[in-house]
């Protein structure tokens, strides 16, 4: 009943043409794109890199929201203590960059999924955007090619943008990946089903609508990617696999630009990011990035 009547909700005020948020009732801002930079309190020397890299700061972060509608904010929840030290610290970092969306969740490793349910929540009840973006903090991204690759997306419905794999379920639980669901999948050995890698990855609206919608019965598992290519497993999705989102870092990604194929985000898969990037990520940006000018000059 709960979850007929917010839905039934959000159609109405939806369908009047003012899009409204589903908690404060009040007009959600337009933009093309939501990228939520997935971090955490120990990561303050990750969140300082990106923004040293691609990641623009103070005015130019607002003009990017306002003249391109590409929103950017780095997402992290609370600790268990209210108003603990490491929240404090996040107020006061806040405070001072204002590229923060703080999330009604609980942080810690083994909740990621739940963070992601929440996160595409928040953002589909703060702004109205085409598509929103799940990244990680040790990831380089090129925001002008980002924009311009789901750009050519755009017309088409429930799209899941993303570097598709599908890699093996893993019973034993002492493994770093283990699935502690793991007979769901069937026999032992099976894979799962195709779902995008989770350093990286865009939904559009109706799907981001989807999980705000149904956010307390979809479920989760123990890996964030696979949670989130389950809730979509049974719709009409269509699963975009962008090799762009996945490069390697230098050479990889340096030799794909020098080529004309200039990479949408770069990672070290031996890292699940890029190893070290708080040292690395200035050299991958000086050699891969695509040049500042290039989201200024992205057409919607």
């Amino acid at each position: 009943m709960e979850l007929a009547a917010k839905r039934s909700t959000l159609e109405l005020l939806r369908s009047s043409g003012s899009p409204v948020t589903s908690e404060t009732s009040q007009p959600r801002k337009k933009a093309f794109v939501v990228i939520g930079v997935n971090t955490a309190f120990s990561s303050r020397k990750r969140r300082d890199s990106v923004r040293e890299t691609w990641m623009p700061q103070g005015e130019k972060l607002q003009q990017l929201e306002e003249q391109k509608g590409i929103v950017i904010r780095f997402t992290i929840g609370h600790s268990a203590t209210s108003n603990s030290i490491l929240d404090k610290a996040i107020d006061s970092e806040d405070a001072q960059h204002h590229d923060f969306l703080r999330l009604d969740h609980v942080e810690g490793y083994h909740e990621l999924s739940a963070k992601t349910k929440i996160f595409f929540s928040t953002a589909v009840d703060f702004w109205d955007a085409d598509f929103y973006v799940k990244v990680d903090d040790d990831v380089h991204v090129n925001l002008g090619m980002l924009a311009t690759t789901l750009a050519r997306h755009k017309s088409k419905p429930r799209t899941y943008i993303g570097c598709m794999k599908s890699g093996p379920v893993l019973a034993d639980k002492n493994v770093k990946y283990h699935e502690p669901e793991y007979w769901k999948f069937g026999e032992e050995g099976n894979k799962y089903f195709r779902h995008a890698t989770g350093q990286i990855y865009a939904i559009s609206k109706d799907l981001a609508t989807y999980i705000s919608i149904n956010q307390p019965i979809l479920h989760k598992y123990a890996n964030e990617d696979v949670s989130l290519g389950s809730w979509f497993i049974g719709l009409e999705v269509n699963h975009i696999d962008e090799r762009n989102m996945c490069c390697g870092t230098p050479p990889d990604c340096e030799w794909k630009g020098q080529a004309g194929n200039i990479c949408v985000a770069s990672f070290d898969w031996s890292c699940s990011g890029i190893c070290k990037s708080v040292e690395r990520i200035k050299d991958v940006h000086a050699r891969c990035g695509e040049g500042d000018s290039a989201v200024w000059s992205f057409l919607i």
